[in-house]
């Protein structure tokens, strides 16, 4: 039985601030920005925007009526949580119009836990193959304004659904994964930004993928050679580059240059959305499989997964032949083409107006387009609403 990707969705809202006025503001060189970390655009998120309106926006585009009667698992990835105790995947479950005979949960591990969400949704379908799991990685990367992280914020949700026979991406069952508690990023408790060891950080991450490509290829005979595309996760689309140089440097000619084609159709959305951490990998996915000309059916894709503190994980999936009826007709180049450019002093005070440990306070909420937004915060309750 194949166990995959059945369906996948994307949301970010509709407002970006451009990476060339952001170097500008920042007295830099906008090639440091548009070549150095290779980002061209960044979402920006208002206050009606948070990471349950934003997965049930991803979600909505996806889902008819048969997937959310088979969905008995809901699964929310996250490192921008709203609440210490109350997962997101409950509030989520409510204004999708899920049944309510279901498990819902949030999962923590930095850009790591969809990853984990969608290992366990395997197992999951496995056992019960007539049932569905909705896999959510949603997220608000934050490290504050004029600080070095800056310009890899971003944010937005990707919404996966796992089932038996997936008209995307089947996954094979073996893969590798290596965990070491890591003070290379982190977000404590109490603080709206994260703080970051960022060189330290980047060398991890290519510490991490030589660990987990080698413990793959020996688990599973398979060689760079045997892929259609290798995609990374992408806190900034530079980053990815830098693995897939590391992966394909021993590689045959023909492979290394046809990685490196796939590589770019897989990174032009992050390129223009910024980090969306549990979401990157996914967007990076649903990028490739809507811009590729030369993927089709049989196609074997390469997953690398990685997540600060720290814990990766690589493995890979066959394309399936009805992959682009997984989009569900979505144009996601025309959405992303569609969105609002804000000024940095726009920026700056939309960023500034995220709610946090607030009690009470309104939101006007209707210039936000999104079918689902947050309303304002009424006794520390956040009030959501379809509109």
């Amino acid at each position: 039985m194949k166990i995959g990707i059945d369906k996948l969705g994307f949301f970010t809202p509709d407002l970006y601030v451009d990476m060339t006025e952001l170097a500008h503001a920042r007295n830099e060189d906008p090639n440091k920005y548009l070549i150095g970390i290779g980002q061209e655009k960044m979402a920006v998120i208002p206050p009606t925007q948070d990471v349950v309106t934003m997965a049930a926006n991803a979600a909505k585009t996806i889902l008819t009526d048969k997937d959310k009667e088979q969905i008995d698992l809901v699964i929310f990835a996250t490192e921008s949580g709203i609440d210490n105790s109350k997962a997101s995947a409950v509030y989520l479950a409510r204004l999708l119009g899920l049944n309510a005979d279901i498990r819902a949960i949030e999962l923590k591990q930095a850009c790591y836990g969809a990853t984990a969400g969608i290992q366990l949704a395997q197992e999951h379908v496995a056992l019960f193959p007539e049932h569905k799991v909705l896999v959510i990685g949603a997220d608000i990367a934050r490290y504050g304004l004029r600080t070095p992280g800056e310009p890899t914020q971003g944010g937005g949700a990707v919404a996966v659904l796992i089932g038996a026979d997936p008209k995307m991406l089947a996954l094979d069952r073996k893969s590798a994964y290596y965990t070491r508690d890591i003070m290379d990023f982190w977000r404590p408790l109490g603080k709206t930004e994260a703080m970051v060891d960022g060189k330290y950080s980047s060398n991890i991450y290519l510490e991490f993928l030589e660990h987990v490509w080698t413990s793959y290829t020996q688990k599973t005979g398979l060689k760079i050679k045997d892929f259609d595309a290798v995609l990374f996760h992408l806190p900034y689309t530079k980053m990815g580059l830098k693995g897939l140089r590391q992966l394909i440097a021993d590689a045959d000619p023909v492979s290394a240059v046809r990685l490196a084609q796939e590589f770019e159709h897989a990174r032009k959305f992050n390129r223009l959305v910024g980090n969306l951490y549990t979401g990157s990998l996914y967007l990076s996915l649903l990028s490739l499989l809507q811009n590729s000309e030369q993927l089709s059916a049989g196609a074997r894709i390469g997953l690398f997964s990685y997540g600060s503190g720290a814990e990766a994980e690589f493995y890979a999936g066959v394309l399936q032949a009805s992959f682009k009826e997984g989009l569900m007709g979505m144009d996601y180049e025309q959405v992303l083409q569609q969105r609002r450019k804000v000024s940095v002093a726009e920026y700056e005070e939309l960023f500034n107006k995220q709610l946090y440990n607030t009690e009470t306070k309104l939101l006007d909420y209707h210039a936000d387009a999104a079918s689902f937004v947050l309303a304002g915060v009424k006794g520390y309750q956040r009030q959501y609403l379809e509109h």
